[in-house]
């Protein structure tokens, strides 16, 4: 337990209950969409659906104010994951949709395994 907050306070993205993210979108997912995999950035979320990809950003002090931003996996049209290295110990993964130059998500992870899941995850959902 300890060490999962402290991955959380590191940036490190962890996996998440699928059942308390399921109740915290409700008002979110529409009628039977069924969350396949969901991660915790600290009070962020990146959920994966079998439909779309919801990014669950919660902000200010109190993080009441949340911006839920869907991108449809057909919508993706590339994403890009940059590894952490030696001295630059994060890693990114960019998401472009189609139509638009500069990358529309933008999110960043403390060194662990995390990020090399979610990008296997939204390669086999947009590829398929």
């Amino acid at each position: 337990m300890v060490m999962g907050l402290f991955d959380g306070l590191l940036g490190n993205a962890t996996e998440a209950n699928h059942e308390e993210v399921k109740q915290e979108l409700a008002s979110v997912l529409i009628p039977e969409e069924k969350i396949n995999l969901a991660f915790k950035l600290v009070r962020d979320l990146v959920v994966f659906t079998d439909y779309r990809l919801i990014v669950v950003d919660k902000q200010g002090f109190t993080g009441k104010k949340v911006d839920y931003k869907t991108f449809p996996y057909k919508s993706i049209s590339r994403f890009s994951v940059e590894t952490a290295g030696h001295f630059d110990l994060d890693a990114e993964l960019k998401i472009w949709v189609s139509g638009a130059a500069e990358p529309a998500q933008y999110l960043q992870f403390k060194k662990d395994k995390s990020i090399t899941e979610i990008q296997q995850a939204l390669a086999l959902a947009i590829l398929k």
